[in-house]
């Protein structure tokens, strides 16, 4: 008998994604599967509203950590089965939820959580084709929701159920995110990577890009000229 296929659509916000270390660019990372908490009536961005032309952009919090206002955030693609069920989760998948939105559940990477912790409604993030014949940027989405408890770790049908978090003392949470449009032009891991030995080399915003310094993590920040620089990749021809 064939597995059985995880469903992403009764539940119209929820989404998800991990570190669960695969591929030399990505981790395993669930698919956003849609929420009863739906987040509605919000702003929907406009195209000019993805240019990453937002007012803050890299400070610092109280305690000297840097704040960010950017993100990648990866998701697979093609199907992949994992006790039977599919994790596949694509950008179209997010574009073909009720409202466009869905929640990205489980993360299983400490970092990467806090990361998500950190989140800012209207805060934009790149749409991550992960662990897939041909990784890269495939769009952009917005953070709808900041984080909140990740319902998959209670779930002990779900793949990503942790039998170690209690509901008094949660250790996942997860965050919202509604897509916004996809890129003009897909920009691929190996043209990224292109930039980043350049940069590394003669300087430039792509010189310290976590998706080369930190490639393990499925939520990574950007600074605002590192997303500014993504982004124009998408008006030029490829590298």
């Amino acid at each position: 008998m064939a597995p059985k296929k995880r469903t992403r659509s009764t539940r119209a916000a929820k989404s998800g994604k991990d570190d669960h270390a695969v591929k030399e660019d990505s981790e395993m990372v669930s698919a956003v599967e849609p929420a009863a908490q739906t987040v509605r009536g919000k702003r929907k961005a406009s195209a000019s509203d993805a240019t990453g032309k937002q007012e803050s952009t890299k400070g610092e919090a109280s305690d000297g950590r840097p704040q960010y206002c950017h993100w990648l955030m990866k998701s697979e693609p093609e199907s992949r089965f994992e006790n039977g069920i599919d994790v596949k989760f694509g950008i179209e998948d997010l574009k073909a939820l009720p409202d466009q939105t869905g929640c990205w559940d489980g993360v299983r990477n400490y970092q990467a959580r806090n990361f998500m912790r950190e989140m800012k409604e209207e805060q934009l993030a790149f749409f991550y084709h992960s662990n897939c014949k041909d990784p890269g940027v495939a769009g952009v989405m917005k953070i709808v929701k900041e984080a909140y408890v990740d319902h998959t770790q209670f779930d002990k049908k779900d793949v990503h159920f942790d039998a170690s978090s209690k509901p008094d003392n949660p250790k996942w949470s997860m965050v919202d995110v509604q897509y916004q449009r996809m890129m003009k032009r897909f920009v691929p891991l190996s043209e990224l990577k292109k930039y980043h030995l350049q940069h590394k080399t003669k300087g430039g915003p792509l010189k310290d890009l976590a998706l080369f310094t930190r490639a393990r993590l499925s939520v990574q920040p950007l600074t605002t000229e590192e997303f500014d620089f993504v982004l124009s990749l998408e008006n030029k021809d490829p590298l």
